[in-house]
């Protein structure tokens, strides 16, 4: 073993040493990133809608700023110009990952007060306009904010990375979540929104204490040849922009991966699946266990966040010491088992109806034994301490598919990757559940995550046999 080698395995041993390798500062920019990536969300989605069903506006309106939110799915196609266009006078200052996360979240910031000044009664398209520039910019800062974490730390150092921002995207979400609605208790939804755009220089702040990661002097994807074939011509050159900027990052992906790289994808677009699916009806069933909303709140937005915090801190953790692979096979094991835990609790349901499991009557408790705080409480740390898991796990794994040179167009791919399946197929859940039952549903969702098992197994396969081949002496 190498000094290198022994040095790394000593960083190993601990968070403190992970955190210690990794830097403070890095550390606490992603946390402050985190935040400033985390806030935006929800002024896209429900506590927008929160404050236009107060002021009266109707559902079917308050259903068309759902749309607003497709810039996340679609944000995959502006990538290449954050990977490949130099920002004017910034890009000189900043470089380019910060350049772009600062005027991502100028837009944030900008629109955020722009929504301040207007009120739904009088001025809904002002707040429909505001709501489009926040998702857009939102979406693009998570683009560069990405590429960023991808090339500020080694592929080791990813999950840890990803679980300190996931702490500072929580403590964002809770800002404009909980927060925005105190605040507009308070003071109306106008100060929350101007407060709330105050609280995005948190993360302008992240950005100039960052350090700015190197650029690759190679892109790869034969961009190099292409570029010098039509140097001088000036229809040529711009072609092989576009190629560079568009063509380059699919190809590179293809020719380092070769016949891999579908398995990859699928692997990514199947190892969240299950969570997508269940998710879709976690509030339903737990309004039709009986639970009070306090109860789902408490237990559920306050306690289940802190939970899912902890598995995406004990994910990145074990990957310093044990690397991605493992702690991807640990988490698509414990994401398809943890669904479990609902069939237990759907089993224990009080609303006097017969529960069909496998074709057996069920017959529910009595209602002096309703399933408790406790059982619920149960149920959701073993969900959301899985999903913290699992999600870190993807995110640093799909991070470790990326070449540096066009981090944010494979990355911003991967991810709209990896929700689109689960979007798509979350739709069928409540049919799911009017078909088979609360208690079958989830045991259905359970095997759903048994591909995801398989396919982490075959490519952890296929990467050890490649290290095997890459290692073999050449025999002249």
């Amino acid at each position: 073993m190498t000094d290198i080698s022994a040095e790394r395995q000593s960083e190993r041993r601990s968070l403190l040493g992970s955190v210690i390798a990794l830097g403070w500062r890095r550390s606490a920019v992603m946390l402050l990133l985190g935040f400033s990536a985390g806030l935006p969300i929800l002024l896209v989605f429900s506590t927008l809608s929160a404050w236009l069903r107060l002021e009266g506006v109707s559902r079917t309106e308050i259903g068309f700023f759902a749309w607003a939110g497709m810039a996340y799915t679609f944000k995959f196609l502006w990538s290449p110009l954050v990977d490949r266009l130099p920002l004017p006078v910034l890009d000189r200052l900043l470089g380019r990952r910060r350049s772009w996360i600062l005027l991502a979240q100028i837009i944030v910031i900008g629109a955020i007060l722009l929504a301040s000044t207007a009120t739904p009664s009088t001025g809904l398209f002002v707040i429909a306009l505001a709501t489009v520039m926040i998702a857009f910019g939102s979406a693009t800062q998570d683009i560069a904010l990405d590429a960023w974490r991808i090339d500020v730390a080694e592929d080791e150092y990813q999950a840890l990375l990803v679980a300190i921002y996931q702490w500072g995207y929580r403590f964002g979400m809770i800002a404009a979540g909980a927060g925005a609605l105190v605040m507009a208790d308070f003071g109306g939804f106008s100060f929350a929104y101007t407060v709330l755009a105050a609280l995005m220089l948190i993360g302008v702040a992240g950005v100039f204490l960052a350090p700015e990661p190197k650029r690759p002097d190679a892109l790869g994807g034969g961009t190099e040849a292409i570029e010098g074939a039509v140097k001088g011509n000036p229809l040529g050159e711009a072609a092989a922009w576009l190629y560079s900027a568009v063509v380059a990052p699919f190809v590179d992906f293809i020719v380092r991966y070769r016949w891999i790289a579908l398995l990859i994808l699928t692997l990514i677009g199947a190892y969240r699946l299950n969570d997508f699916v269940l998710g879709f009806m976690a509030y339903p069933f737990y309004v039709d266990m009986g639970y009070t909303l306090s109860e789902i709140g408490a237990v559920s937005k306050v306690y289940g966040v802190f939970a899912m915090l902890a598995g995406a801190m004990l994910a990145g953790i074990a990957a310093t010491r044990w690397g991605v692979y493992p702690v991807l096979m640990v988490g698509a094991i414990i994401s398809a088992v943890s669904a479990l835990a609902f069939t237990w609790l759907a089993l224990l349901q009080p609303t006097g109806e017969i529960t069909l499991v496998n074709g057996i009557e069920m017959t529910p408790w009595p209602q002096e034994k309703n399933p408790s705080i406790l059982y619920l409480t149960l149920a959701i740390t073993a969900e959301n301490v899985a999903g913290g898991w699992a999600g870190t796990a993807l995110i640093a794994y799909m991070s470790s598919l990326t070449n540096r040179a066009f981090s944010a167009t494979q990355y911003a791919l991967f991810s709209s990757f990896y929700a689109l399946p689960g979007k798509l197929f979350g739709g069928f859940s409540g049919i799911m559940v009017d078909g088979l039952g609360y208690a079958n549903f989830f045991t259905t969702t359970a095997l759903i995550g048994a591909p995801a098992v398989l396919l982490v197994w075959i490519v952890m396969r296929w990467r050890a046999a490649r290290e095997v081949a890459a290692h073999k002496p050449q025999i002249s």
